[in-house]
């Protein structure tokens, strides 16, 4: 057996973190102070989020790739989502790199996706840079941030090898790495030597044919498909004619047209690539990700890459309330289900079924947060159509019926703890974890549902008043917990068409929380608000002031209604219930009941009742 020889030329590394401890404002600094750009040259922040959605909420949702040059090595960075809900984006990402930096905020400390990101990191048998971020922050506690890394690597079963990381300190944001937090830093050179020294180069065996991972793909108005992903072994070139195996063992042949590595942000021509390097590759139509690319003489599949199984679902049907169709470019369920397929190509966390009838499609991901992302980006796409709320997936082993549960952290107030507590064990949730650090402020773990969790968010940050942070991550699965409340409130309902009325808002006011303000067109079916009760409610909200040649004091003044806060579409996800649906068209986000017609729902209810007795 020949001995695998390491191309130390390449650095592949993935940054892994939570959401919002500087990841991606470190990768600028990284490009900044590596001579990617010149030194008077203007660029934007956060380059490597490049979606809209990612600019917008300042989070990463898709794994990206990214180069730069240090003493002469290229160092390949993959900028990974922090978000458990991408977690197939992780997994995807991981298999590119032979190493990872683990970004941890100097006050927060590692959290529930540091732990998600992590585990499949170790599971990988990369090397691990601990970067401890953010430590010119006021409440910054880097010594303490440190022994919970330790103890949470521990917890994953480290190695004792994984166990001796080289640790770094950090400040992102100014571009500065330090060995020790004695010392002053002034660049980001001490990071980026140690990649360098710890991080191994790609291995690899040099008498071995081509293999090549796709983990990634793309699209080129010229080129057409582009698969991207890292070579195991073996050497291509432009020009080169080679197969592709598929899941099912099939081999298509292509001949490769270009190939490109990344240089920063941007793609550069190359005339071949050799083991260990990440390279993009034209030439293919049909290819997915984990299909291997190599030789016709010698056609070897490498492992595929596998993704934890999704565990929410959501059905997605066409929109046929009364304003169906009329912002929408694609309304046809035809269309719907081609787009939802085409998402499955690239997001391998995905899964898309057949529905219940002929123009309804189940999707399946990681969590509602996932879907919602899918649902906007479509939203913006010209797609218009209807979801149901979220459902769990649940498993069935020896007759025992199996729920996905969460482990939740909680960081909230003291004085806010009980009304948290009290809540999530109306949810059937569990305390596992109390610390209280003696500055006002609690961080509690529990073991909860992810069924109880969809609609909690919100009633979260209205018990903590907007001060309690709350994240999430799976924690497998376990016996059914029993029945729990998903809402107290009920829904008010719209019993005609037309268009909303002051006058008729006004009155409603006292029945509840409205969503809609004077001059919104309604349609019967439409929830307009929410009602204080449990029980729904059919109003009017077109109702008009009865006129009269009547003048009295203080009848005609002008009405003034509370201002409404627009309901986005996470909450309306979270808000509905079983019977209801949310309405996406590219100009607007509407609830209504599944069944519109008001006389139909009430006969079914009476129906409910009268099996209900009978039982």
């Amino acid at each position: 057996m020949p001995k695998a020889q390491t191309n130390d030329n390449l650095r592949n590394i993935a940054i892994i973190a939570h959401v919002d401890h500087g990841k991606t404002t470190l990768v600028d600094a990284m490009f900044r102070q590596s001579g990617l750009f010149r030194a008077n040259q203007e660029i934007d922040a956060r380059l490597m989020d490049t979606l809209d959605l990612e600019r917008e909420r300042g989070i990463t949702i898709a794994a990206k790739n990214c180069s730069v040059m240090w003493k002469g090595i290229r160092i390949n960075i993959i900028d990974t989502p922090g978000h458990a809900d991408f977690g197939g984006e992780v997994e995807r990402a991981l298999s590119m790199a032979d190493g990872a930096i683990l970004l941890v905020d100097a006050s927060e400390g590692p959290l529930p996706q540091t732990r998600f990101v992590l585990k499949k990191a170790l599971e990988a048998g990369l090397k691990i840079i601990v970067v401890i971020n953010k430590i010119d922050r006021q409440d910054a506690r880097p010594d303490e941030v440190l022994d919970e890394i330790y103890d949470l690597l521990i917890d994953l079963n480290a190695t004792d090898a994984q166990l001796e990381f080289p640790l770094l300190y950090a400040v992102g944001r100014d571009g500065i790495a330090q060995r020790t937090l004695d010392e002053e830093g002034q660049n980001l050179h001490a990071l980026l030597d140690t990649i360098l020294e710890e991080i191994p180069g790609p291995a690899h065996n040099p008498d071995a044919p081509l293999q090549m991972l796709v983990s990634d793909l793309g699209y080129s108005d010229y080129l057409g498909r582009l698969a991207v992903g890292k070579i195991f072994s073996g050497t291509a070139r432009s020009g080169d004619s080679l197969v592709c195996l598929a899941v099912s063992g099939d081999s298509a042949p292509l001949k490769v047209s270009k190939l490109q590595v990344y240089d920063g942000m941007t793609l550069r021509d190359v005339a071949e690539v050799q083991a260990g390097d990440i390279a993009v590759l034209a030439g293919i139509e049909e290819v997915k990700i984990g299909d291997t690319i190599c030789t016709r003489e010698a056609p070897r599949a490498l492992p595929r890459i596998t993704v934890d199984e999704p565990t929410v679902s959501m059905k997605f049907t066409v929109n046929d309330s009364p304003f169906g169709g009329r912002d929408g470019q694609h309304v046809q369920s035809s269309r719907i289900r081609e787009r939802l397929l085409k998402e499955t190509r690239t997001n391998v966390a995905i899964q898309v079924e057949k529905g219940d009838d002929r123009d309804s499609i189940l999707v399946k991901g990681r969590g509602e947060f996932q879907l919602a992302i899918l649902i906007e980006t479509m939203r913006r796409e010209g797609y218009e159509f209807c979801v149901g709320r979220p459902e769990v997936i649940c498993r069935y082993e020896n007759g025992r019926k199996l729920e996905p549960i969460e482990r939740l952290l909680v960081d909230c107030e003291e004085r806010f703890l009980g009304v948290v507590t009290e809540k999530l064990s109306l949810r059937k949730g569990r305390m596992t974890r109390l610390v209280n650090n003696g500055k006002g402020r609690v961080r509690v773990e529990f073991s909860v549902p992810a069924r109880a969790l969809i609609g909690y968010r919100d009633e979260f940050l209205t018990d903590t008043r907007g001060t309690g942070i709350m994240h999430s991550l799976f924690d497998g699965y376990e016996e059914f917990r029993g029945p729990c409340p998903s809402r107290f409130t009920g829904s008010i309902v719209a019993d005609r068409t037309g268009n909303a009325v002051p006058y008729a808002l006004f009155n409603l006011e006292p029945r509840g929380r409205l969503f809609i303000v004077p001059g919104d067109p309604v349609y019967e079916g439409m929830i307009v608000g929410e009602h204080n009760r449990g029980e729904d409610i059919d109003v009017n909200p077109c109702k008009e002031k009865k006129l009269s040649n009547m003048r009295a004091a203080g009848k005609d003044d002008n009405v003034i209604l509370s201002p409404i806060k627009p309901i986005t579409l996470e909450q309306a996800i979270s808000f509905i219930r079983e019977d209801e649906r949310v309405e996406i068209t590219p100009r607007a986000v509407r609830m209504r009941k599944a069944v519109l017609s008001g006389l139909k729902r009430h006969s079914l209810r009476a129906a409910r009742v009268k099996k209900k007795k009978a039982a």
